[in-house]
């Protein structure tokens, strides 16, 4: 009986014991700032998302670009884990074609030239020299550029932003290099534009002054565009849409009809207290009276040439050419009639 006791007790004593010994392999490891930190960056491009998730070191006294990070040799883009990129649609990267998914970004850096490589791959991370060159999607080159400000921390943003583009630049230290994302976005707005405009017989306000602006901004139909935009306004006239219609209007050199309706949206703003569309449309009515007041026709010099008698008494009519200066208003006439020889006047002899 005392023996079993004291083997229930070293059994007990030994259970402890490896309970307390294995508890710190049970905890949660410290939770402290990488010396890399993960950032992600998302932009629209058009009708498109992309995504950028990377690292972000630092330079911290080292040389970067050719010593830190070698010349000639893949990089990550980044530190830690593969940089990555998502794009929600096909999209085409310095006019080569990507389909939708997420990528790894890796680049081979030189002093005049990147090569930025779009791989399948994107878990890569530091062993960038098992690299799979058949998982490439794309390879696209770009030329660095030098930074105004030396950036101690590695950056990756957007910039040049257009409706359907956008360029992704990467900056560290004194060094840039960006390339440029193009979304297709013309097909999914005409389509739509077809099936909630053309094709529907009670389009919304918002569906109408919706198209009649990408029309107006990408140099479409302009009758099309004002006739979308005049039905949006008559029915629920917002001072944004009645000075979109200025602006069509204007575009079409109906100067009284662009005035008109940019007081009509210059009022609506005043009630709604919104003073940048009142500048707006101030400046949109002295550009309209000022294509009012403009000539008709070229601002350069026209010539005609009509029949005019001369200011002899030789009632023999003459050409007289007329210059019209239309830039300033001015009408010139320069004779061109010859007098006949009997209508010279007697020049005195010559001294012999």
């Amino acid at each position: 009986m005392l023996l079993k006791n004291r083997t229930s007790l070293l059994s007990g004593t030994a259970l402890a014991g490896a309970i307390l010994f294995s508890a710190p392999a049970a905890q949660a490891q410290l939770n402290t700032p990488a010396a890399s930190p993960k950032s992600t960056v998302t932009q629209r491009v058009g009708l498109t998302d992309v995504t950028i998730t990377y690292s972000r070191p630092s330079a911290k006294g080292r040389k970067v670009f050719g010593e830190l990070v070698p010349y000639h040799k893949r990089w990550r883009t980044g530190a830690n884990s593969t940089t990555t990129i998502k794009f929600s649609d096909d999209v085409t990267v310095e006019g080569k074609k990507i389909s939708a998914g997420e990528y790894g970004i890796y680049t081979i850096p030189t002093a005049g030239e990147w090569l930025v490589v779009f791989n399948k791959d994107t878990k890569r991370g530091a062993d960038v020299e098992n690299f799979k060159d058949d998982q490439d999607v794309a390879r696209v080159s770009i030329k660095p550029y030098k930074l105004g400000n030396k950036l101690e921390t590695f950056t990756i943003n957007f910039s040049d932003l257009t409706p359907a583009t956008a360029s992704v630049d990467m900056q560290w230290e004194l060094t840039g290099a960006k390339f440029k994302i193009a979304a297709d976005v013309e097909p999914k707005v005409m389509a739509q534009i077809d099936e909630k405009v053309v094709k529907n017989a009670s389009p919304s306000t918002g569906d109408l002054a919706a198209a009649a602006s990408y029309y107006y901004d990408n140099g479409k139909d302009l009758s099309q565009a004002l006739s979308w935009i005049q039905k949006a306004n008559a029915t629920d006239p917002k001072f944004w849409n009645v000075h979109t219609e200025a602006k069509i209007k204007l575009k079409q050199k109906d100067y009284k009809g662009a005035v008109a309706s940019a007081e009509q949206s210059r009022t609506l703003a005043l009630e709604a207290k919104n003073m940048d569309y009142v500048k707006l449309n101030e400046q949109l009515m002295i550009d309209a009276k000022k294509g009012e007041m403009k000539p008709a026709g070229d601002v350069k010099v026209k010539e005609k040439v009509k029949a005019e008698a001369p200011k002899s008494d030789d009632k023999t009519k003459a050409e007289v050419k007329v210059k019209v200066d239309e830039k300033k208003g001015e009408v010139k006439e320069k004779a061109l009639y010859k007098p006949k020889a009997d209508d010279k006047k007697e020049e005195a002899p010559k001294k012999g």
